[in-house]
């Protein structure tokens, strides 16, 4: 049976990235990630605040833009997937843990230099000049014998 392995978590970084170049050349850069829960607890009537600590994997550009551009305490979005790390410590009991291996980090709050990494980032995604981009002021089809839609509809 396929399964589906699929996570999206917010929370504050506790410590600033750690960046390592591979031997093949490929980068990756360690985020830890502090995810807060608040709730109410219906013994006491107490708020009680959860925490849940995750390390996350980023590789590639996302990786060097993530060390660049990230700091301590900065709020990020991170969706990736989870992955089991396993090990044995030096006692030599098995130990074990999850990680996440990020797709997609997005910066979140108003950092130092957050509209500077925001503008590169975007530059680098899409290299193209922001004239080019603009709308033309009327708009035209792009096929001007073909009806927009079918006259013919099912329902």
């Amino acid at each position: 049976m396929a399964g589906y392995n699929r996570i999206i978590i917010v929370g504050n970084l506790t410590r600033d990235p750690e960046l390592k170049q591979l031997p093949s050349g490929q980068a990756v850069c360690r985020l830890a990630l502090a995810a807060n829960r608040q709730f109410k607890n219906k013994q006491t009537g107490l708020m009680v605040q959860e925490v849940c600590y995750v390390d996350v994997d980023v590789w590639g550009n996302q990786a060097e833009n993530c060390k660049n551009f990230l700091q301590k305490g900065r709020p990020v979005l991170v969706e990736g997937r989870l992955k089991l790390d396993t090990w044995k410590d030096n006692d030599g009991q098995t130990r074990s843990k999850h990680s996440i291996v990020a797709d997609r980090i997005v910066f979140l709050g108003a950092g130092q230099g957050a509209e500077i990494a925001e503008s590169e980032a975007q530059e680098e995604a899409a290299p193209v000049k922001r004239k080019e981009m603009a709308a033309p002021a009327t708009a035209t089809a792009l096929f001007k014998d073909e009806a927009p839609f079918d006259d013919e509809l099912p329902f």
